[in-house]
């Protein structure tokens, strides 16, 4: 069996590109899986600690909502080895190799200083990794620089030190998984933050969902084949079309923008109905979600544990 390992950040409310692009596939594949809120990498910038707290258990909640029911849960901050091997790996890592990260210097741009959890950020992202030895790692586009530096600590550790690590194999969704954009600015995907008016959060109820959809950026183009797909030239309506497709819409006989909102709104209010509901019982017994995540932790903590002392005494400790 291939053990599979994904984290979501709480920086935010959880979208519809969180669902489609991240929790939607990782419901399909729960065995031998490993899926946490990565609360600390929430820390890399300036945050609120009573949003992040809120946040995170809003994410976990809808960890639930959304079927992860086989799958082990857990906050990566109840699980000490990761902050453990982070520094471990921190002593393997080069400056050089993290000044190169892309996600370091976008979000470094322009401001007179960074915290430094930003620019070791990928050092605690390789241990997430590769404390559970998954052979597959699921990611976006977005996050495969940061899963080949963590090949690349690993095979350096192992070649100096001994072998400890399992090197994973990086997997990108082929499966037709969606990679949903920003609803107003479409060449971008769809943002976690709070102020982001062009995102759909999972919570959102319908008439919400109508508004922003009903605001979403298409094109001036009128003629009878408006409604198609061209990520180059018509980006909006190609999220759009894409958002229904993923949702189970279809666009068949849809000719006018207005028709084609109309769909996309009532396609993916029924796709978040049910998540909606269940999160809502889970809101009414936080109890229930409080005991999963800690039998999830616990058992991070028993199979993170051996992985920690290795590279400990390989490394002369």
């Amino acid at each position: 069996m291939t053990r599979t390992l994904s984290l979501l950040t709480p920086s935010g409310r959880l979208t519809l590109g969180s669902y489609l692009g991240a929790l939607r596939p990782m419901s399909r594949r729960q065995e031998d899986a490993f899926y946490g809120v990565s609360d600390l990498h929430a820390m890399t910038t300036e945050h609120d600690p009573r949003l992040l707290r809120a946040y995170a258990d809003e994410t976990a909640a809808l960890f639930l909502a959304t079927g992860l029911d086989r799958a082990t849960l857990f906050r990566q901050s109840h699980v000490p080895a990761h902050a453990q091997l982070a520094y471990l790996l921190e002593c393997v890592a080069t400056t050089g190799e993290l000044n190169r990260m892309i996600q370091f210097k976008e979000k470094g741009r322009g401001v007179d200083s960074t915290r430094v959890s930003l620019f070791t950020y990928p050092a605690l992202m390789a241990a997430d990794i590769l404390l559970y030895r998954p052979a597959q790692v699921p990611v976006g586009a977005d996050q495969n620089q940061h899963v080949e530096l963590t090949r690349d600590l690993a095979l350096r550790f192992n070649r100096r030190y001994g072998e400890v690590f399992t090197i994973p194999e990086v997997v990108t969704a082929t499966d037709g998984t969606a990679r949903v954009m920003d609803l107003l600015h479409p060449t971008r995907k769809m943002s976690k933050s709070a102020d982001a008016a062009g995102s759909v959060c999972l919570l959102d109820p319908p008439d919400v969902v109508r508004r922003k959809v009903a605001r979403a950026v298409t094109d001036s183009d009128t003629g009878p084949d408006a409604v198609r797909a061209e990520r180059e030239t018509k980006p909006g309506v190609t999220n759009l079309l894409d958002i229904l497709a993923a949702c189970g819409g279809s666009a068949d006989g849809i000719t006018t923008y207005g028709a084609l909102k109309r769909a996309v709104t009532d396609a993916v209010v029924a796709e978040l109905e049910p998540v909606q509901k269940r999160y809502a019982e889970l809101a009414a017994d936080p109890s229930h979600v409080a005991s999963v995540f800690a039998a999830g932790a616990a058992r991070c903590r028993e199979v993170t544990a051996p992985v920690v002392a290795a590279a400990q005494t390989a490394l002369g400790l």
